[in-house]
């Protein structure tokens, strides 16, 4: 598409200064945004942000799903405690758990090693490689070739990054592949667990409270980044060495107080706000609700198979906290679009923008058709999630899963890399490892076992047409389905397999397909024989996907085009890239007549606390309190010491454990949570929008009175009143 497109995209009306600012940007568009940053209040200079060298943004780091921060020339790596939750999970035993006591490496050698495939991403370049991606689609290509030859061209690009050793490289698309850009991030693989407080401050208040105000929660922990002598990323090694940072933050416990500026460097994760009605219809009236089910029965069938088992509950404990957390976030959409206009809104823009397409021939000719068929695409694209939903339900054994992925494993590795699919690649072969080793705590054959018969119920109850003529046959599925004879086959299946030992399947990964099909392991011989169904689903898919890589692209040039010339803001969707969003710590009115101030306190931690799990402060917290020990962190205008606080900034998932940084760049608090009722900011932005953070002094109140983490403070450089 014409560059000229992008660089008119800020073009823009960003409200009043009472209205949250509007979006998530990529950082060459900042300097677009110099007023609007000076008038909230940013003493830095917009200009600087672009440069992913430059202090603030190269200390920004992504864990993979996560963000984190450099804060200390040591390689010392700040991000939330539920960001950690796997890696102190996956260190925990029920003689030795590390989830409710909390850890704290006083040495470097007593630091533990992250869970298998944790990593620490530095972005370095941006490239926009849109031109290169689009010249390599021919004309008139069916879905499926189209999205083969995007793919073919984004594997050319990342194998010629990734000859600069110890780099990942992804290509990324922006506005609906509108764009394409090549992110080049260090790939550092050493990583460690450091300090983590325990779950009574740093999930207290667990789920209860989650997505909800006030808030009192520690959600903070620390990982290091370990390098090899030469300062080069390696794999774990007792010889590794801290990595030194180039740039790294500094913490302030100067306070905060509300309206301040505040400014949030991150990789927020997915939004959907150029979607269509007919998605957004789809979305809210099938997707969410029938995960939302899938979710709660789920959570409910792992908390009874791990009831009587504290080694299986520890080692489920964070599949736990990540399924309770989609499912409060899907009730927290479907709640939140009962109660908005969002189909409405997206139905007038549509109007609206249909009515400014037929205004001239030009715009009629380029955009009418695309529109029509990207609308009959959607509902295809729909109609073939909705019959995917059985495979769903076959995905929730991990033991069964991992199978299949072996197996795939094996006939790619039959191709040379370059045709092989993403994820099947020499490149991503470690994580393929790891994730076979990370099973290890995070796997139980009879909790497996039990969330996998209750699903083949649901499984069960489909209608024939929308299930796997393979999967039924060796299970024997017929019109009624026999629990009791099912059950007896899992039993034999689980005694019969040997994928439960961790030697066994990184054996399997050196396997040939002749061998697989050989195979009287169970769960081997079902992926076998499911092999030709799941690739006939695959390649449906990317025929779907393909041909929406050639249709959403030009919607989103029309969109684009029509937003422009009505001067509203226009940034690319969130997509796990590196972004800058920025506004003021403010409250909000979840209802009429209800107000809710900005700062939560240590008071409202001994007003919540009741000695029971989620809201089981530790004794020594409370005595603390009770005593106003404060220290060098009160803060006086709250009278106590700030634990959580509220901001307009608009983020998502993805931005947790993202630094909060005030005018000065200096940090000052940790994203960590959004507000139920402005869940659906996601699909569309919301002035009432709230993030959630941890209040920095917080932090170093518990670090230095209740952990005694001298050793982590000392290395950090914290600015003083």
């Amino acid at each position: 598409m014409k560059k000229v497109i992008f660089n008119c995209l800020l073009l823009l009306c960003l409200g009043n200064k009472a209205d949250a600012v509007e979006g998530m940007w990529q950082p060459q568009q900042l300097p677009d945004l110099e007023a609007q940053f000076k008038k909230s209040g940013l003493q830095l200079n917009p200009q600087d942000l672009t440069n992913l060298a430059s202090h603030s943004m190269a200390a920004v780091i992504s864990l993979g799903g996560c963000t984190a921060s450099f804060v200390s020339p040591s390689g010392l790596v700040l991000t939330n405690h539920h960001c950690a939750y796997n890696s102190i999970q996956y260190n925990s035993k029920a003689s030795n758990n590390l989830l409710q006591k909390g850890f704290l490496a006083k040495t470097l050698g007593a630091e533990l090693p992250a869970s298998p495939g944790s990593r620490i991403y530095m972005t370095v370049a941006a490239l926009n490689v849109t031109d290169a991606v689009n010249k390599s689609v021919g004309n008139n290509q069916t879905g499926l070739e189209r999205y083969q030859a995007i793919t073919n061209k984004k594997k050319q690009l990342v194998r010629q990054c990734e000859l600069d050793k110890g780099y990942n490289c992804e290509v990324y698309d922006f506005y609906g592949g509108l764009e394409y850009y090549l992110i080049k991030r260090l790939e550092i693989r050493d990583v460690r667990l450091v300090y983590a407080p325990p779950e009574s401050i740093g999930k207290f208040g667990g789920d209860i409270d989650n997505w909800r105000w006030p808030r009192h929660t520690g959600d903070f922990a620390f990982y290091r980044a370990y390098v090899d002598k030469n300062g080069r990323p390696a794999d774990y090694s007792p010889e590794n060495v801290p990595y030194h940072p180039q740039h790294y933050l500094k913490l302030s416990r100067a306070g905060l107080k509300p309206n301040d500026f505040v400014m949030v460097l991150g990789y927020p994760g997915r939004t959907n706000r150029y979607r269509l009605a007919e998605e957004v219809e789809h979305t809210f009236g099938w997707y969410y609700p029938t995960r939302h089910k899938i979710y709660v029965s789920w959570i409910e069938t792992i908390n009874q198979a791990t009831a009587n088992n504290p080694d299986a509950k520890i080692k489920y404990a964070s599949r736990i906290r990540g399924l309770n957390n989609a499912r409060k976030n899907f009730q927290g959409m479907i709640d939140g679009f009962a109660r908005s206009h969002l189909i409405e809104t997206k139905r007038l823009v549509e109007l609206n923008l249909q009515k400014w397409i037929q205004s001239n021939d030009q715009l009629r000719n380029r955009y009418q058709a695309n529109v029509a068929n990207l609308k009959a695409l959607i509902a295809r694209q729909q109609a073939n999630e909705k019959q995917n939903l059985a495979l769903g339900y076959l995905g929730t054994s991990d033991l069964f899963s991992v199978a299949r992925r072996l197996y795939r494993l094996s006939k790619e590795k039959q191709k040379p890399d370059t045709q092989r699919e993403p994820g099947y690649q020499e490149r991503d072969f470690p994580q393929f490892q790891e994730s076979l080793r990370r099973l290890k705590r995070s796997f139980d054959p009879e909790v497996d076992k039990a969330v996998w018969l209750k699903f083949l119920v649901e499984y069960a109850k489909l209608p024939s047409n929308q299930r796997i003529p393979s999967f039924d046959k060796i299970f024997g599925l017929g019109n009624k389905f026999e629990a009791q004879k099912v059950k007896s086959q899992l039993d034999a299946m689980y005694q019969g397999t040997s994928l439960t030992d961790e030697a066994t399947r990184l054996k399997w990964t050196d396997a040939d397909p002749k061998t697989f099909a050989a195979s009287n392991d169970p769960f081997i011989k079902l992926a076998v024989a499911m092999f030709d169904a799941d690739m006939a689903v695959e390649k449906e898919n990317q025929e779907i996907e393909g041909s929406m890589q050639q249709l959403r692209p030009v919607y989103m040039e029309a969109l684009i085009a029509y937003y422009r010339q009505l001067r509203k803001p226009i940034y690319a969707d969130a997509n796990g890239t590196l972004r800058v969003t920025f506004g003021r710590i403010r409250g909000y009115s979840p209802e009429d007549g209800s107000l809710y101030e900005p700062f939560t306190t240590l008071r409202g931690i001994t007003e919540k606390s009741i000695g029971v799990e989620p809201f089981d402060a530790p004794r020594k917290q409370l005595e603390f309190i009770e005593k106003k020990n404060y220290g060098r962190y009160y803060n006086r205008a709250l009278d106590s010491v700030a634990v959580n606080f509220l901001s307009d900034l608009d983020i998502t998932g993805g931005n947790s454990g993202s630094p909060t940084l005030n005018s000065k760049g200096e940090l000052v608090g940790l994203a960590f949570d959004g507000i139920y009722e402005t869940i659906i900011s996601d699909w569309e932005f919301t002035k009432n929008a709230s993030a959630i953070h941890v209040d920095i002094t917080y932090m170093l109140w518990v670090m230095e009175y209740l952990d005694n983490a001298g050793n982590l403070l000392d290395e950090m450089t914290i600015q003083g009143k």
